[in-house]
């Protein structure tokens, strides 16, 4: 990949979770190009490893659930093993599940064989915090131990669900709500420290997770995809390389030294848009 401008990440030591994934596999080549020593953790330890064996001496591949703190406890281990402590982490495990989703966007009484409000199952709910409240919660936990007495950088992956909730999908809107809201706790618990916390909240990208939500099987855009591109202005969903330059700013202390706790939208102007 090419990189939209080179900082000098030589010194960093970067835990990424959730590697294995579309946006933050591209995370991990961009900042290996930059210089830092990159370990892709996922719990599809194939997914991360072919990543990993993409970028080269400068990465690692461990299987890691983050949702068992002793398996985030090995990894760390690993990475402090090949590459000394880590100084930088993204938390990008997360996503949604089917169980939490209500088939309609509004609630219509006594339509059969609608999953609605009420059909929603708890443990779908919990697992849709748990992937992305719990694990976030969890590994910083961890990997801020390496953080504490030198410093160091956590960037979060929010949402647009973080500003509005999107219809549909409560649990994960909620989470991702509570995403950014714990970026900017972490900001001031550990300013002390000289940690910096924020979050990236992207707009509407195609991913693994949402393309069937998006397009149909022969490639035609859904009515959710014409929803979506009428509400961003840009009237176009993002690329996964748009995102790049925010996370290269916030990775380089030398540009974003003083900030900490913010959520930066990379959404197109989607979270600006009114709708009139």
């Amino acid at each position: 990949m090419s990189v939209p401008f080179n900082v000098n990440l030589e010194n960093k030591v970067v835990a990424v979770t959730g590697a294995g994934g579309v946006i933050c596999s591209e995370f991990a080549r961009a900042l290996a190009e930059c210089g830092a020593k990159v370990a892709l953790l996922d719990i599809n330890y194939e997914a991360a490893a072919a990543i990993a064996e993409e970028i080269g001496e400068n990465a690692i591949a461990i299987r890691c659930n983050c949702l068992d703190k002793e398996s985030i406890i090995e990894a760390k281990n690993t990475i402090n093993e090949s590459f000394g402590k880590v100084n930088f982490l993204i938390n990008g495990a997360g996503g949604n599940n089917p169980r939490a989703s209500t088939d309609n966007e509004t609630m219509t009484p006594d339509l059969e064989g609608v999953k609605d409000f009420f059909a929603l199952e708890e443990s779908g709910l919990k697992f849709v915090f748990d992937l992305n409240i719990t694990s976030a919660f969890l590994v910083t936990q961890v990997f801020a131990t390496d953080m504490v007495a030198t410093g160091g950088n956590i960037i979060n992956i929010s949402s647009m669900n973080a500003y509005r909730p999107l219809t549909k999908i409560p649990a994960y809107s909620a989470a991702k709500a509570g995403i950014s809201n714990f970026t900017q706790w972490l900001a001031v618990h550990f300013a002390p420290c000289n940690i910096r916390c924020n979050a990236i909240a992207p707009g509407f990208f195609v991913t693994n997770q949402n393309r069937a939500l998006l397009f149909n099987e022969d490639g035609t855009p859904t009515a959710r995809t014409g929803k979506i591109l009428a509400a961003t202005p840009m009237k176009k969903f993002g690329e996964i390389s748009d995102l790049i330059g925010a996370l290269l700013w916030l990775a380089d202390d030398n540009a974003s030294g003083f900030v900490t706790g913010t959520v930066i939208p990379v959404d197109g102007g989607f979270s600006a848009y009114s709708g009139v």
